[in-house]
């Protein structure tokens, strides 16, 4: 990619070992600069949330070695580095830097001379509880301190960070490697998923010791490879373990994955800690294996994960791109419009976002950033607080919005630590290169830069858009030097209509779903003009829909002045909705229709079709109050010859 900088693509995104690389190489979110209602929602989060995390308290678990409840406090650290360094370096905040430096010093210094950093006493270390994951994020937080202190100039404290990660994980090679005290998939819960999340820091620390000649170079690095074969095997081929692989390549849907006896079905809550059902410790493992598929090439592990990943779109994923009941695979596609408890856990919805946008920069499909796009606008940012401070633990489709409960007798839970990391993955899919390409694959008011393989100087284009309220997005080429590359936009599957123009031409008709590649000699100052279809989309499932308008889906609530209504038949396929202003500057999209909402058509209120105002969904319901209630599925009527 060219430079110290670049080479890094995104703070904490590991470049490929061997064997197999990127078809789509990341930017660095350093060149990705977001205004608008998007670039307020980062900026808001990056204030109020990251810059205001008190790393003492996160990180005093790391003294105290007397957990004996099973719990994960050590997890905290970690997933706030996942996005305190990259927001470090995006920001060139000092008050962020003395943060994450005063983090980390806190961490190293809480190692133990075994070289272990947990809360975990001798004698439950590695054991059935939350030890093993705790030491993934720990060894997570490490890595990405190291690679953004290769950015910010701190090397010596980021090799300290890295002498340290190599410490922690021979101690985990030492009771969990191959002779080790114990098979690694039976530590922790759910078939070892948790546990063997760590491949993926293992993965990292291996691509990032293999080239550090005065700390051994590749002969010290081989041992966290082998390490990661080991993990991989434990992963895949013990009957009993997680078979992420196996499973995966016979197209066993992720939902029935473990067979469910009968107390299982009926227990409320988790079904049970044994099972392969869990969401987001299972999507974290694929993410661990696709690193290794980039050590090693093994296509097996890319098969799986990709499998995998069409799965949970197909069979799981919801309209606004949330999955999961109490954490739990559940077949949701066709449940979504039932009443469900604990829909759509955010540390779900910020690792499938992760996922997907790791897989678009595998494989280069389009549809990964579909994905990403339409949970990025619903799902994700309907959990974040309007002020940016704070993450839900769940987000109902229909329900209230509320903050998540206290974890493990400290004052924050998974997904509030989870939620920034969401920013992360859409910032770095936002554009990406390939040989001689640019690629776009979203659209939003600011400034994007990419480094394409095999040109001098750096592609960069302004948009100018209020995208997905409208559905025009203006771009003007702003690389100084003249070069011949392809430009490629991303299309998203809903996109029929799409029309795309580049200075006085003739408007191109788009294929939806598609890149559409425009191959030309590009000079500062050309201009782009997108044009998509936003019509609405009548979503329909047992005597209930919902609407869709672009990547956005439309709710109502309780402010709008949903009553709970039936919808009565028939309901059209092709409603007509009107964009109306709203005065409420935390609502992004408002629209009105006509629809015949009613539960008794000889109600005067009831005779005719009446406007009903919608709003998006991450806006709806963002007041996080019991009373504001927000509805996604509308039910429709019955009639007795059905």
């Amino acid at each position: 990619m060219g430079g110290a900088l670049a080479a890094l693509a995104a703070v904490g995104f590991a470049a490929a070992a061997s064997g197999a690389g990127y078809v789509n190489t990341p930017a660095d979110i350093c060149d990705i600069r977001i205004k608008g209602p998007i670039g307020d929602r980062i900026e808001s989060c990056i204030r109020h949330h990251v810059m205001e995390t008190d790393v003492r308290y996160i990180t005093d678990c790391f003294y105290d070695r007397t957990e004996a409840r099973n719990w994960w406090q050590t997890e905290f650290w970690g997933k706030y580095m996942h996005s305190a360094m990259p927001f470090a370096v995006y920001t060139g905040c000092p008050l962020l830097r003395k943060n994450v430096d005063e983090g980390l010093v806190r961490v190293v210094e809480a190692q133990t001379k075994e070289g272990y950093i947990g809360n975990y006493p001798p004698d439950r270390r590695c054991g059935e509880g939350w030890d093993v994951w705790g030491m993934k994020y720990t060894l997570l937080g490490l890595l990405h301190y190291y690679d953004g202190a290769r950015v910010t100039g701190n090397g010596e404290l980021g090799t300290r960070a890295l002498k340290s990660a190599m410490r922690l994980c021979d101690f985990v090679i030492s009771e969990l490697g191959p002779g080790g005290k114990r098979p690694f998939w039976t530590t922790g819960n759910f078939a070892g998923m948790p546990s063997c999340t760590i491949l993926e820091p293992v993965v990292w620390l291996y691509d990032r010791v293999r080239v550090r000649e005065d700390l051994g170079g590749q002969a010290a690095a081989r041992k966290y490879l082998d390490f990661a074969t080991h993990l991989v095997s434990q992963m895949s081929e013990v009957e009993h373990g997680p078979r992420l692989i196996d499973l995966a390549l016979s197209d066993v849907p992720v939902y029935k994955r473990w067979p469910l006896n009968d107390n299982e079905k009926n227990m409320p809550g988790h079904v049970s800690k044994k099972n392969r059902l869990k969401a987001y410790e299972m999507m974290s493992c694929y993410q661990g294996l696709l690193e290794y598929y980039e050590a090693t090439g093994r296509k097996d592990c890319l098969e799986a994960a990709v499998k995998t990943a069409m799965s949970i779109a197909r069979d799981e994923v919801n309209v606004v791109g949330g999955s999961a009941s109490d954490e739990h695979w559940f077949h949701g596609a066709v449940k979504q419009h039932l009443p469900y408890r604990h829909l759509q856990e955010t540390c779900v919805t910020t690792t499938w976002m992760r996922l997907c946008e790791k897989l678009l920069a595998l494989t280069g499909d389009r549809m990964w950033a579909d994905e990403l796009e339409k949970t990025f606008y619903n799902a994700y940012l309907a959990t974040m607080r309007k002020d940016g401070g704070a993450f839900a633990a769940y987000t109902p489709l229909n329900g209230s919005r509320l903050f998540g409960h206290d974890h493990c007798r400290m004052h924050t839970d998974c997904c509030n630590a989870n939620g920034p990391r969401g920013f992360i993955a859409f910032m770095r899919a936002f554009m990406q290169a390939s040989e001689k390409t640019a690629i776009v694959n979203f659209y939003a008011s600011g400034r994007a830069g990419v480094q394409v393989p095999g040109l001098e100087e750096k592609v960069v284009f302004d948009q100018y858009t209020h995208y997905p309220k409208s559905g025009t997005v203006l771009m003007w080429n702003r690389t100084k030097k003249t070069q011949d590359f392809t430009l490629k936009l991303r299309i998203p599957a809903w996109g029929a209509g799409t029309t795309v123009k580049i200075n006085a031409d003739a408007p191109i008709k788009a294929k939806p779903g598609e890149y559409l590649a425009l191959s030309r000699t590009w000079r500062e100052g050309d201009r782009v003009e997108i044009r998509f279809d936003m019509a609405v989309r009548v979503h329909r499932l047992d005597h209930a829909v919902a609407f869709t308008r672009g990547p956005v889906a439309l709710a109502r609530d309780t402010r709008s002045g949903d009553r709970g209504e039936v919808l009565r038949a028939p309901v059209p396929d092709k409603p007509q909705f009107t964009l109306v202003r709203v005065e409420d500057p935390d609502v992004l999209m408002a629209c009105s229709a006509i629809l015949p909402f009613g539960s008794h058509s000889e109600n005067v209120d009831g005779v005719n079709p009446a406007a009903v105002t919608f709003v998006d969904y991450a806006s709806a319901g963002n007041d996080w109050r019991p009373d504001n209630i927000v509805r996604t599925w509308f039910a429709t009527e019955w009639t007795i010859y059905e």
